[in-house]
């Protein structure tokens, strides 16, 4: 029988962070660049790089693994896999098949969600849908990327803000309080070309002449996409607040996209709050896409910023150009 009263709370949160670290001095050493520009304009440090032999479900099945730990379930617990992500092991199958047979788990439906950045809330949002019917019970929702091997090392605007990272979480039913509250999600197909990767789709196939032209790997449009992450952030999290029936000043942490300090500085302005309130660790990851916000939400925990009945916001942005935000009791 399905239930439409459940809320989905997360149970359990796991990440895998690669060892290898690459800070803005490297950068210096091949690029016209300086560590102070970059810190002034992204606020990024430095971030973690995957070695040549590792792929995306590498660091997913580690997150997956500690996600699954914290909650205290095993594989014959899991319903049901979701993974976000823009890269994917391979185009064909899913990611999330992938990380289905490495942890050992038989016959569990598996898929992915290309969302961009915005990818992990809505993989969250659609997990949380499975559990708000009574379908499944439990259900793994990861994150996880290898932007490194996207991005375009000869141009310095996709290149220095990227990092390499997985999160993970566990969604299970919650008590009508608690858990997901709200959720708001929404996309601008317009914005496609102002962050995208042009060949390799059927659209553009991947020929000689345009991995030479590096078409194969993420090309942006920096100040669009900047000018809409300014728009959007503040904008979706009210929004998820409002649907919510909570006030800004009942929320103990909003914890966004790690793109670019600057973006979420602004959002704290627009809307008139501390920066104390919103989870800030992009000087030391980078731009992990789809794995941005279960890190970030995982060194919270880790903390201690984040407490039993505490109001919590995730909000993210990209690619699409999507957007979405999910707002939580903890």
């Amino acid at each position: 029988m399905l239930n439409e009263n459940n809320n989905a709370l997360i149970a359990g949160v796991g990440i895998c962070i690669p060892e290898t670290v690459l800070t803005n001095s490297d950068f210096a050493k091949t690029m016209n660049t300086s560590d102070e520009w970059i810190r002034t304009m992204t606020g990024i440090r430095e971030r973690h790089i995957v070695d040549p032999a590792q792929a995306t479900s590498d660091l997913g099945v580690v997150a997956a693994q500690q996600a699954m730990i914290q909650a205290g379930i095993n594989r014959a617990d899991v319903d049901l896999i979701i993974v976000a992500t823009m890269s994917p092991d391979l185009l064909m199958p899913a990611t999330a098949c992938i990380i289905q047979e490495r942890l050992g788990i038989k016959n569990t439906p598996a898929f992915d969600v290309s969302a961009g950045c915005s990818g992990f809330i809505y993989a969250l949002v659609a997990g949380s849908q499975f559990i708000s019917t009574g379908l499944y019970r439990t259900v793994l929702v990861i994150g996880a990327e290898t932007n490194s091997r996207i991005a375009n090392w000869e141009d310095p605007g996709s290149c220095l803000v990227v990092g390499d990272g997985a999160g993970a979480v566990v969604l299970q039913p919650s008590l009508p309080e608690h858990g997901i509250l709200s959720m708001c999600l929404g996309a601008d197909g317009s914005g496609v070309k102002h962050l995208y990767i042009p060949a390799g789709g059927t659209r553009t196939a991947v020929t000689a002449e345009n991995i030479a032209a590096k078409m194969h790997k993420v090309k942006m449009d920096g100040q669009e996409v900047f000018q809409f992450a300014m728009r959007m952030l503040p904008k979706v999290t009210e929004q998820a607040l409002e649907m919510a029936s909570i006030s800004k000043d009942e929320v103990a942490l909003i914890i966004p996209h790690q793109a670019n300090l600057r973006i979420i500085e602004a959002a704290a302005r627009r809307m008139d709050l501390p920066m104390d309130k919103f989870m800030v660790n992009v000087d030391r990851y980078g731009n992990t896409s789809s794995a941005s916000i279960p890190i970030a939400l995982h060194e919270a925990l880790e903390n201690g910023r984040i407490k039993p009945g505490d109001v919590v916001v995730l909000a993210g942005f990209g690619a699409g150009l999507t957007w979405g935000a999910v707002v939580m009791r903890w």
